[in-house]
């Protein structure tokens, strides 16, 4: 068994473990690096989380799937699609066996949950900055309307992030302090932002035990690590703030 590396493909080997963006070429001069092999060298394909590049249509992806259509091709995935242009089902057919949520939950291996809805003002009306209106960092706000997938990643606001760090820690006070949180934000900045807030509003807990909130990033080696020790722990809580593609 081998994971590709240097985007090159050794055949040596009889199972191998790549990313999707290993398999293709960024460059319009280099050809994909998935075509060094025969589109019969593989008999068995499975793809993990195949409700992502797998899913859309005009996936930049799709291509190392169509390449190899003469393997069986199985896909896993916790969230299954049926949109329009994004329907994973679609490609790899109805499901071939199936373990449900509340199978989880009942077999002891997933935790219950709650759900809870929380608004906030500019999420569902959307934000139009003044003509000329400039940011914290004396920078012009493009002028256009500013949407819920927006905020995070194209502008972000103080107040909206001390809005919802007062929620997180209103709840856990409300049902358990110890309760293990993900909470995924949509960048770095806004990963150890949202840490910080954390800290400075559960400082009781933090005082205590500094990983009591930890940011978990893709180029932070201390949280990365310490999200490995936590979850050998029992008396430990964790709050975690990924990245989505992390």
């Amino acid at each position: 068994m081998t994971k590709m590396q240097n985007a090159k493909i050794d055949t040596a080997f009889e199972v191998y473990m790549a990313l999707y963006h290993q398999l293709v070429s960024n460059e319009d001069s280099k050809e994909d690096p998935f075509k060094q092999v025969q589109s019969s060298f593989f008999d068995l394909i499975i793809v993990d989380e195949c409700h992502r590049g797998s899913a859309k249509d005009d996936s930049a992806w799709r291509k190392v799937l169509e390449y190899f259509s003469s393997a069986t091709q199985i896909g896993l995935t916790a969230t299954p699609k049926a949109e329009d242009g994004a329907n994973n089902l679609d490609y790899f057919g109805e499901p071939i066996y199936i373990y449900s949520l509340l199978q989880g939950i009942q077999d002891g291996f997933l935790a219950p949950y709650r759900v809870t809805n929380s608004y906030i003002n500019i999420d569902t009306q959307g934000y139009m900055p003044e003509e000329d209106e400039i940011d914290l960092h004396n920078r012009l706000i493009e002028q256009r309307f500013y949407q819920r997938k927006d905020i995070g990643r194209d502008i972000a606001f103080v107040k909206r992030r001390e809005v919802v760090a007062h929620r997180i820690t209103k709840m856990l006070k409300q049902i358990d302090r110890m309760t293990k949180t993900i909470i995924f934000c949509s960048d770095i900045d806004e990963a150890e932002a949202m840490r910080s807030l954390l800290v400075t509003m559960n400082a009781d807990f933090c005082h205590k035990d500094s990983r009591y909130v930890m940011r978990i990033t893709g180029d932070d080696n201390v949280g990365k690590n310490s999200w490995i020790t936590l979850l050998m722990s029992t008396n430990l809580t964790l709050q975690s703030l990924l990245l989505p593609n992390c």
